[in-house]
Parts: C-alpha cells; structure tokens; sequence
C-alpha cells in the first residue's frame, strides 16, 4: 500500500534511542534531559477540579465553556497586561502542538504560501506548513527574505520565550514585525508557552519584567487583527498529560477557526476545561514550580559551564542553549558515556548545528546526578 500515508520527515526524536541506551549503562541510570517532560507532580488543586468534573456525559462544546474564557481573559489580564481581551475570540486546544501543526491549514493557507518561523525553532512549525502543503521559510526578521517570496508570507510565527533558544523578544521587537506582517496582510501567531518562565531580566519575583504577549497594548497597538497568542499549561502547572492549552486574539479570524475545529471534531474535554479554570485562577503553584526550575537551572548553568559548555541566550523557558565548539553528535555522545542524555540542537534547523539543548525537567535527585557527572 505504497501509496498512503502523508510524506512527512521521520521524527527526529528517534534517532535519540543509541545514546539513550548508551546512558541507561551508567551504573546510576541515565539523567534524560533531552525531551523536557514535566516530571513534577500535577497541582492537587488541578486534580481535585478534574475529579470534580469527571461526571461529563455530553459533549463539550468546541469554542469552550464561557467560564473557562472570562478565566483565561482574566488571567490575559493579571499576568500579561492584556486587559482587552475579548473572551469570544478565545478558544482552548488539545495541546499547543496540535495547534502548531493545524493552524496554518485551519487559516486555510496552501500552494503558493509561505510559513515563515525563527532561524532556529522547533520542527513542528515546518511541519505544519507541510500540512498545508505551503512552504515553510526560517527567518528573524521578514526584511531578511527576498521580495517575491516576502510577498506570498501568510503566516509567522513568534517563539518568545523561544524553544530551544530561551531568546525573549521586547515589546519593540514584537512590534516591529507585528508591523511588517500587518503591512503584506500576514498574521502573526505568537506561541508563548514559556512566558511564566523568565529569569535575570524577565523574572519579576527577582526585579525583572514580565516576558510580554503579542497581544500587548504596546505591541497590537490598539487591535488585535492579524495576531493570535498560543499558551499551554503543560509548562507551568505541569499538565502535559493533560493537553491542555488555548489560542486568542483576533476577534474576525475566530469565528472561522471555531467552526472548523467543530467539523474536525477538534475538543478539549469538559473535565479538562475545568481544570484548566482551575489552574489559571492559582497563581500560588505557578510559582511554588518556577522556584523549583529555578533552583535547578542555578545548579546546573555551572556545572555545564564547568564541562566546557558555552552557555547562550537562555533567559527564560526550560531549556539551557549551549556548545563546546564541536558537532553537535559529538557533545550528545560524551555527555551520553557520563549518563546524561540532551537534546541535539540540528533538531532546531540548520543554525542549530554545534549546539545542544538540556531540559531542566529533571527532578531534584536526578538535577544533582547530572551536576556531580559533569564535575
């Protein structure tokens, strides 16, 4: 049956598997930093909304309980000084990754288009140009393409904290390709999955400011046409198994994602939605998880430093962006003989050749393993 079945590249995780079995031979187990799973457990707050509304017999609805959008608006509102949120152009999701692969099929783009992410960004934004069948560009900056391919750009996507970079863009910078979008009728979809996890200048608990939202007053400037926010809560509240994420922002594109998402059959279940009420309304372990990534992050910066890794950008999110000045290969097999497993950067495209991607999702014992190997 050779002639079934989408053409896309093989998932680039599974070329992990040598160097994952060469660390589990460490005598103490491997240290998986790699993927960057949350490991910590869910909210007992989250699970007892969960429980609470186990009893879902009908259907849920698509664009999402009302509650659940004024929560989320609220929450737009509280904690990324976004207080003109209309709640009915939000929209909860399976997750933020099946939206990133949907979303430029869903905006009905196609032959001819262009999907424009970062230089170095995660894969499944290729991928869901290739979806679409459009043809996805890696830029920073839309000044940087060609005119006649800048001309066919219907989408760009913003990763901001970036994934696997920990680059945070300023509201200046937002707003200048906010502006470039808006002049070739583009929309921007900004995914800001990380924007709880700032540090130095973007952690407000220690004097910094908070990592802002394309939907910004200073970036939209007045309007939401043209940009959509994506969050998720897998990061923040440890809801991974949860799927549980949502997209906003442009009122008039809305309506129209909606109605396809009923007809796909795309719905986050009731029980879900209510936890997801839940979380958003508790802000207390939001922080209680920060710290403890915080603390984390401060005892394994130096030890990768110390084993010669040049650590770069990493500002916010869950990742530490670094390398030794070799191929990339070459630094996930070493720190593999010591048990430690990473992420390669050539999974992030072609600037990410040389570099490597460590999650802090470890827990604490296993952070500590990883710090005393690499000393």
């Amino acid at each position: 049956m050779e002639g079934f079945g989408l053409r896309l590249p093989e998932y680039p995780w599974n070329a992990m598997q040598p160097y994952l079995e060469k660390a589990s031979l460490h005598p103490d187990g491997a240290v998986n930093l790699s993927i960057g799973t949350p490991v910590d457990p869910t909210p007992a707050v989250v699970q007892d909304a969960l429980k609470a509304a186990s009893d879902a017999p009908g259907y849920p609805t698509t664009h999402g309980t009302p509650a659940l959008r004024e929560a989320i608006a609220d929450w737009f509102a509280s904690r990324r000084n976004v207080s003109d949120l209309d709640p009915a152009a939000i929209m909860p999701t399976v997750g933020s990754k099946e939206l990133v692969a949907w979303l430029p099929l869903l905006l009905g783009l196609g032959k001819n288009d262009v999907v424009v992410r970062p230089v170095v960004a995660y894969p499944t934004y290729d991928i869901g140009a290739l979806l679409a069948g459009a043809t996805p560009v890696a830029a920073d900056n839309l000044d940087d393409l060609e005119p006649d391919l800048r001309r066919r750009v219907k989408l760009v996507w913003v990763n901001s904290p970036g994934n696997p970079t920990g680059i945070v863009r300023n509201r200046e910078s937002l707003r200048e390709i906010v502006d470039q979008a808006r002049a070739i009728g583009a929309v921007v979809a900004s995914d800001e999955c990380y924007a709880e996890l700032g540090w130095g200048q973007w952690d407000p608990e220690r004097g910094g400011e908070t990592v802002p939202s394309v939907l910004d007053p200073l970036v939209a400037q007045g309007s939401h046409e043209g940009l959509l926010s994506i969050y998720s809560l897998s990061k923040q509240s440890n809801l991974a198994g949860y799927r549980a994420a949502f997209i906003a922002g442009d009122p008039v594109l809305m309506p129209n994602l909606i109605n396809s998402r009923k007809h796909a059959g795309m719905i986050v279940p009731y029980p879900i939605q209510e936890a997801m009420r839940t979380a958003l309304a508790d802000n207390g372990h939001v922080q209680a998880q920060k710290d403890l990534y915080r603390g984390r992050r401060e005892r394994l910066l130096p030890a990768l430093r110390r084993f010669g890794i040049d650590i770069q950008h990493s500002e916010a999110g869950l990742y530490l962006w670094g390398t030794a000045g070799e191929d990339t290969w070459t630094t996930v097999d070493r720190l593999a003989q010591l048990g430690v497993v990473v992420g390669p950067g050539v999974f992030y495209g072609e600037q990410g050749k040389g570099f490597i991607r460590v999650a802090l999702t470890g827990s604490d014992e296993r952070i500590d393993a990883a710090v005393e190997r690499l000393s």
